[in-house]
């Protein structure tokens, strides 16, 4: 290996170590729910994100809540030597996809019926750390 190849792959790899991910599939709640919650969450320091998601009333919040703690202690395993609250872990990135459809069929007047779709998401939320070192 060259060593500009080595020097971005050094680069690329210690970048991945800023930054740890956790997933959410099939999350029998409608998209729309949960991205209401995600959104207050989007940009957020992690302290201010799980005191949010606790005391929120909706049941995305719980779950999210739940991401979120995976998020980072995937980060602590990654960086065993760093401190989590001198790193200043923030929200990096929260995206809510929508997931598979359960059709269901609900009985309507006159011998219709009407299709209920019952939905279902995925979550990805990525937890970045902030090193800017101020003084």
């Amino acid at each position: 290996m060259g060593s500009r190849k080595k020097q971005m792959a050094d680069a690329i790899k210690e970048e991945k170590k800023q930054v740890a991910f956790a997933k959410l599939n099939n999350c029998p709640t409608s998209p729309r729910k949960m991205r209401l919650v995600a959104d207050l969450v989007r940009g957020e320091r992690v302290e201010k994100a799980l005191n949010i998601l606790k005391f929120n009333q909706k049941e995305a919040s719980s779950r999210l809540e739940k991401l979120l703690l995976s998020a980072i202690a995937n980060w602590q395993a990654k960086n065993e030597d760093a401190d989590v609250e001198s790193a200043e872990l923030f929200v990096k990135e929260i995206r809510v996809d929508g997931g598979s459809m359960l059709k269901r069929l609900r009985p309507a007047p006159q011998g219709r019926a009407h299709r209920i779709r019952k939905r279902s998401n995925h979550v990805t939320l990525v937890v970045g750390a902030n090193n800017n070192t101020q003084s």
